[in-house]
Formats: C-alpha cells, sequence, structure tokens
C-alpha cells in the first residue's frame, strides 16, 4: 500500500511558524501532482496548496502570502511552510498526491495547532 508520511505538525502560538514535511515513494512522487489539505473539527476537507512536476503552485485565498509549498525532487518531499499562523488555520493536515489526473494517495495527518 502506497504510504505518505507527514511530519512537522505542533502547537504553536498565533503569529508563529511551522513546517510540515512530506516524503511520497519515488513512483508517486515523479509523476504526481502533490498537495496539502487540512480538515478542522466538525468541517470538511479543504485545498491548501499544491505543486505540480513542473513546479506550478496554487494556494486557497486564505492561505495566500502566508503559506509557501515547495519540493525536494531529490529527496522526494513535499514542505508547506507556514508563516503568520492564525487560530483558524488549526486542522489536521493531510499530504496529497495526484497521479495521471485520476489516482489519490493521501497521508495519515498530521495535528497543527494555533494557540490565540
Amino acid at each position: 500500500q502506497v504510504q505518505l508520511v507527514e511530519s512537522g505538525g505542533g502547537l504553536v502560538p498565533a503569529g508563529g511558524s511551522l513546517r510540515l514535511s512530506c516524503v511520497a515513494p519515488g513512483s508517486i512522487f515523479s509523476l504526481g501532482t502533490m498537495a496539502w489539505y487540512r480538515q478542522a473539527p466538525g468541517q470538511q476537507r479543504e485545498f491548501v496548496a499544491s505543486i505540480t512536476t513542473g513546479v506550478g503552485t496554487n494556494y486557497a485565498d486564505s492561505v495566500k502570502g502566508r503559506f509557501t509549498i515547495s519540493r525536494d525532487n531529490a529527496k522526494n518531499t513535499v514542505d508547506l511552510q507556514m508563516n503568520s499562523l492564525k487560530p483558524e488555520d488549526t486542522a489536521i493536515y493531510y499530504c496529497h498526491a495526484l497521479v495521471h489526473t485520476y489516482i489519490h494517495f493521501w497521508g495519515q495527518g498530521t495535528q497543527v495547532t494555533v494557540s490565540s
């Protein structure tokens, strides 16, 4: 079973920063658009940011200017640098890979908690 493994979550005060990292199998990483989603308690999972194999990026309006997604093709990792964190950023963050436009892979998630 394909596994995406996230790390880097934690508790941070409002205004602080965290960096999330996700490692994927090379066969998936080299073919896929990588992304981060998040799910807050009682809410649906929502898109946060994505990066294509050609390193084109896309961001949710709520995180533009604060979050940066990047990928390291040598390490098969995709990172999410989160700055100026707000309490409303509190959620479980999931790594996602999309291959051939229809095959989806998900990580187990990592908790991010921003205290006010």
